[in-house]
């Protein structure tokens, strides 16, 4: 099986408490968003069950959160609502926030989604 530790103490301990395989998506969707901005800022907050992504540090700053789920991942995206979505991933009703529900490795690290990454993170960048 895929990668299931991250390197990250914080990280690995929040993601033991779920299933191999919700491991190895969180640590493939992780991956996708370093990849896009290596220098993001990474938070784990265990009572909300999120894994948080900033392009520096304060709440404004947030792009994406990582939210594992029983069998699957949330990759949350805050400005998800204005980015183009060709591939009709996003799915919420908010303002805001969208959301795409991984379901594999391969889904996580799929070209739409970080090309979603992408956008939400020049979006941010760009003032909303």
């Amino acid at each position: 099986m895929a990668n299931e530790k991250t390197g990250d103490p914080a990280v690995d301990t929040f993601l033991k408490g779920y299933s191999p395989q919700v491991r190895v998506i969180a640590v493939k969707t992780r991956e996708v968003i370093l990849s896009v901005l290596p220098g993001a800022t990474e938070k784990v907050f265990p009572g909300w069950k999120v894994i948080q992504y900033g392009a520096g540090s304060g709440r404004e700053g947030v792009f994406a959160v990582i939210s594992p789920q029983k069998e699957r991942v949330n990759l949350g995206l805050t400005n998800g609502a204005g980015l183009a979505d060709p591939q009709g991933l996003l799915e919420g009703t908010g303002t805001g926030i969208r959301h795409v529900k991984l379901t594999s490795a391969e889904a996580a690290g799929a070209p739409a989604v970080r090309q979603l990454v992408s956008d939400a993170v020049r979006a941010l960048r760009n003032g909303g």
